[in-house]
């Protein structure tokens, strides 16, 4: 570690979204004092309102995004194998007809309205079969299956869809557990050595000299304390621009474009594992995605955000066009009836001064201000697919002013529960079943796929079910929220309910109040022990 004395680290980081923490941990693990702050809980706004996918972006192709969507192709496998507990290969199904037109005006859109007139704006299939083949092999694939072809009359995928539907391509992508993959991601980069304050937001930061003094506001007691720091990380997500103006009061001729994403929950649409990718009349696309076992999950859309500090909510309209979306393919309509849950995240996109929100780059943007003094690294954009590359990105923009610095490590390298085998999970799941027979399938599988090979850490010597403390419902016990406050840095009931899991959708009210009062005096006993050790 280079150094932390006198209360100065050689790293902070602003933001505890996926980019901050992926920033943290790859610095830490460099060897770098690191220090990350965060206003509310991890992964508390972009980062938990995800369409929860590691994928390419098949669509960014027809902008020809080509670096973009190769680099995050490569990562989907690299990722996988880092995690196979919180990501896992799922199969696409895209449904085509031959009314399939073009989202607005792209690139392709607009050579193929030159070459091919007479096809008024529509998506011929070889085009969408091309579009496959270039994504199945511009990131040399190796776990995942190939695109195939689908007859819809008589294979199960077809059974939930209008019998128009006679043709689809099936292809593969990753499903992860966004708001999980920032708390591993802090977790590992405090196991390396970095300190991670949640709840905790920069009031100031300012250059002195060759060091930033950043003060800090502690969000429940009000304590604030000053740290030095040789670097500074802005990766405010929704708020980076903000951080600039107000905290770091520079100016800065960079912006960023909020563009709200809301998706929908319905109780279960259909059977099968697969994920459908829909395309509207409008050529814009959404998922329709198994989720948690009893629900589909439905999304997204694209709208302008003008505030972040304005919290965005699914609008009964958005609700109602995702509705209308999926019924065009759902041969039983999909009504406001059937949703159970929504959500909606802002996507912090680089404003590239594209017309439209659906058209503004995914691509991340890296901007170095080392003129004044101590560095500064503003975060612009990203996707949650490729953070990792992000964070080398960064680090590679940091680490010429820190000579100890050590090189690019985080590829491969698992993350927190994450040390099996790609193909070990069903495995893992028997074992833990075996040593612990009181659990029920689901039970072992929801636990495996939250905490990989720390499951076993959790359950301890646990006899039964009534040696794990309290049943809050749904499987959820003391002894896994105790785990959850002492290593993932859950405060209260929601971080633990809709974010470092989605139970929230199977308990009740009652049920999440009651934990919230658990934990309520759990963190007080924790902070009486050491009083009472000092008196």
């Amino acid at each position: 570690m280079e150094s932390r004395e006198d209360n100065i680290v050689d790293l902070f980081v602003i933001g505890g979204g996926i980019n901050g923490c992926g920033i943290a941990r790859d610095a830490a693990g460099r060897g770098l004092s690191v220090e990350l702050a965060e206003m509310n809980d991890l992964a508390s706004a972009t980062s938990s309102a995800s369409t929860k996918l590691f994928h390419g972006g098949l669509r960014y192709l027809e902008y020809f995004e080509i670096r973009l969507v190769r680099e995050a192709l490569i990562e989907r496998e690299t990722l996988l194998r880092a995690m196979p507990h919180i990501s896992w290969p799922m199969r696409f199904v895209l449904p085509y007809h031959r009314d399939m037109r073009f989202e607005a005006e792209t690139p392709t859109s607009r050579i193929l309205s030159l070459v091919m007139p007479w096809m008024k704006g529509r998506r011929p299939a070889w085009l969408i079969r091309l579009g496959l083949f270039l994504y199945d092999h511009l990131g040399g694939r190796k776990i995942l299956p190939a695109t195939r072809t689908l007859d819809l009359s008589d294979a199960p995928e077809g059974k939930p869809l209008k019998d128009k539907f006679a043709q689809a391509f099936e292809y593969s992508d990753c499903w992860i557990e966004d708001s999980r993959l920032v708390v591993l991601n802090a977790r590992d980069a405090e196991a390396r050595g970095a300190r991670i304050r949640v709840r905790t937001k920069v009031r100031t930061a300012e250059r002195k000299g060759d060091l930033w003094a950043v003060t800090l506001e502690d969000q429940e007691t009000g304590a604030t304390d000053v740290v030095q720091a040789r670097a500074l990380v802005n990766a405010g997500g929704p708020w980076v621009k903000d951080v600039i103006s107000n905290t770091l009061r520079l100016n800065s001729s960079e912006g960023v474009r909020l563009v709200r994403g809301s998706h929908i929950v319905t109780r279960k649409l259909y059977d099968h594992d697969k994920c459908y990718f829909f395309q509207g009349g409008d050529g814009r696309i959404i998922f329709a995605i198994p989720y948690e076992g009893e629900f589909t999950l439905i999304g997204t859309t694209d709208a302008e955000h003008t505030d972040a500090d304005v919290t965005p909510e699914c609008t009964p309209d958005e609700a109602e066009y995702l509705c209308n979306f999926a019924s065009q393919y759902f041969e039983r309509p999909v009504t406001r009836d059937d949703i159970v849950w929504s959500y909606s995240g802002v996507r912090p996109l680089y404003d590239d001064g594209a017309k439209s929100a659906t058209a503004a780059t995914r691509d991340y943007v890296l901007s170095l201000s080392e003129g004044q003094g101590a560095p500064l690294l503003n975060v612009f954009g990203g996707k949650i697919t490729t953070y990792r590359k992000l964070a080398e990105a960064a680090l590679a923009k940091i680490t010429p002013f820190f000579s100890k610095a050590g090189q690019d490590w985080t590829a491969g390298v698992a993350l927190p529960g994450g040390d099996f085998a790609v193909d070990g999970f069903d495995r893992l799941v028997k074992d833990l079943q075996a040593a612990y027979p009181f659990l029920g399938p689901d039970w072992a599988r929801r636990l495996v796929r939250a905490y990989g090979t720390e499951a076993r850490e959790i359950l301890g010597a646990a006899q039964s079910a009534s040696d794990l403390g309290p049943d809050f419902g749904a499987t959820l016990t003391g002894a896994e929220v105790r785990w959850q406050m002492r290593r993932e840095y859950a405060r209260e009931a929601a971080d633990v309910v809709w974010r470092r899991t989605r139970l929230g959708l199977k308990m009740s009210k009652t049920q999440i109040a009651a934990l919230d009062e658990w934990m309520r005096q759990e963190r007080g006993a924790s902070d009486a022990a050491p009083r009472a050790a000092e008196g």
